[in-house]
């Protein structure tokens, strides 16, 4: 059975959440040119959905990868225009893994065609629901609200000096989300005991910079988690029960304030 490109749970509050990195699956063909270190796909969002398993308990819709960044990266632009021009980072199709090694054997990257092949396979369905669902969302309520759900190891050295923060929210530098809203949510996260950011080092990748238009009532982040505040040490990435009892009521509180933000900002209207 062909995995599916993505999976959707429909949800009744305005807000969507977005899973675009948590994808494991790699079709043959791909998987059988890649090296042998990247078949342990490092660069996933490990388990982030599982994060947020009170999304439907709080009435959000989620929108779940089912393939690997590896294949397509859903939060990058159908372009591939750069989103941290003069940065390190990797493309829409990635020949790169994080640390700069090479996915592909060589020789075996993909050509212009099998790209052009991905983006139709992959990439378009996946941002097809998104905007259907948005769309769904802003008729119903007026408004819509989407969080976008990420990952990363905290320390990166091609990406990023140093150690990332523990709570990275980004709105686009303030394009993608009312300020308001934005920054009631930061004072959730900087409340929480953990260290957090807003528009740090990540400020909100395509899907949060594309579809966040507060002019049009629909407000958008993202927001990047540190690795360290789920996942248990070690090589084999497995969630650590200790750190997710401390995050998801964290992460349950940013949602809510989120929610809430901009139910009293609409009904005020």
């Amino acid at each position: 059975m062909t995995p599916s490109v993505f999976t959707f749970r429909e949800g009744a509050a305005p807000l969507l959440i977005s899973f675009p990195h948590v994808g494991i699956q790699v079709p043959g063909d791909i998987s059988s040119r890649l090296v042998p270190e990247a078949h342990s796909l490092l660069d996933t969002d490990w388990h982030v959905d599982l994060l947020y398993d009170f999304a439907t308990e709080l009435g959000a819709s989620t929108l779940v990868a089912g393939y690997s960044r590896y294949v397509v990266d859903l939060n990058r632009p159908a372009d591939d225009a750069s989103l941290y021009p003069g940065q390190a980072g990797t493309g829409l199709i990635p020949e790169v893994m994080f640390d700069g090694t090479s996915l592909y054997l060589p020789g075996q990257g993909p050509d212009e065609a099998e790209k052009a092949a991905r983006v139709a396979t992959y990439w378009q369905p996946y941002h097809a629901q998104l905007r259907a669902e948005l769309d769904r969302l802003k008729a119903r309520h007026g408004y819509a609200l989407l969080w976008d759900a990420h990952s990363i190891a905290a320390e990166v050295p091609r990406l990023f000096d140093g150690r990332l923060p523990d709570l990275n929210l980004g709105s686009n530098a303030g394009t993608s989300c009312a300020g308001a809203f934005a920054d009631a949510v930061f004072q959730i996260a900087r409340a929480s005991g953990y260290s957090a950011v807003l528009n740090g080092r990540f400020k909100g990748g395509h899907i949060t910079r594309h579809y966040g238009q507060p002019a049009e009532h629909v407000h958008a982040l993202q927001l990047e988690l540190s690795q360290d505040t789920h996942l248990a040490p070690g090589l084999v990435p497995t969630l650590d029960d200790g750190r997710c009892h401390r995050l998801r009521p964290v992460l349950r509180s940013m949602i809510k304030t989120f929610l809430s933000a901009a139910a009293r900002h609409y009904t005020a209207a």
